[in-house]
């Protein structure tokens, strides 16, 4: 059964998108595939994934740029999220979004697969750890917000890390243009019924913010 989602009005400062990417692009059929599949998500193909942003994070850093950050500030806004407790923000790449979420928490780490993302940071806030989402380096039951931005999705690592009150805030700062992307009604189903979601759209991109029921 599918989580139960709620969609809030998106806000006025929304950027027309098309129809969106193929769903034949490579790093959809791996995004959906770990999602729903447990067995998708195999040494091997951690290794690509780690070679291929290894590759891009020299010039990761240049595709910040403010409006990016509209639909986690919003998320942050409406989504109904309190500051406090412990944070991870999984996918970190070089920062972008670190000392925004570092003010959110008591304590950040700040996770990514790629080394060569890590050492590349343009924040020093927040712990950063070369980790991998399908395996994070933390206690069950630990993790009060787990924030997601263009990143992977491993319901099962979710379901463990999350404390009772705790929370997943999904973001895809280019909604239905992003490389690695989940709608919200996707998310919803691969988390299940054991979670409820709010979500919306602002600036290029869409949000969703899960809690346990």
């Amino acid at each position: 059964m599918d989580a139960e989602l709620k969609y809030l009005e998106p806000t006025e400062d929304i950027v027309a998108r098309d129809g969106g990417m193929n769903a034949d692009h490579p790093m959809r059929k791996v995004t959906h595939q770990v999602a729903f599949d447990r067995g998708g998500w195999t040494s091997e193909r951690a290794a690509k994934v780690v070679k291929l942003f290894d590759e891009m994070a020299q010039t990761w850093k240049d595709k910040d740029f403010d409006s990016r950050s509209m639909p986690l500030l919003d998320a942050l806004k409406r989504g109904g999220i309190v500051p406090g407790g412990v944070g991870i923000e999984l996918g970190c790449g070089t920062g972008a979004y670190s000392s925004l979420l570092s003010n959110q928490f008591d304590s950040l780490l700040c996770i990514d697969i790629s080394f060569e993302m890590l050492v590349r940071s343009t924040s020093d806030k927040g712990f950063r750890i070369r980790g991998d989402g399908a395996m994070l380096p933390v206690a069950p039951g630990s993790v009060d917000g787990l924030f997601c931005v263009n990143t992977l999705l491993f319901p099962d690592e979710v379901d463990r890390i999350l404390t009772r009150g705790g929370y997943l805030v999904w973001v895809s700062t280019s909604g239905n243009q992003t490389p690695i992307y989940l709608s919200p009604a996707d998310v919803s189903t691969a988390l299940g019924s054991a979670f409820a979601g709010v979500s919306s759209e602002s600036g290029p991109g869409t949000w969703s913010v899960f809690r346990r029921r």
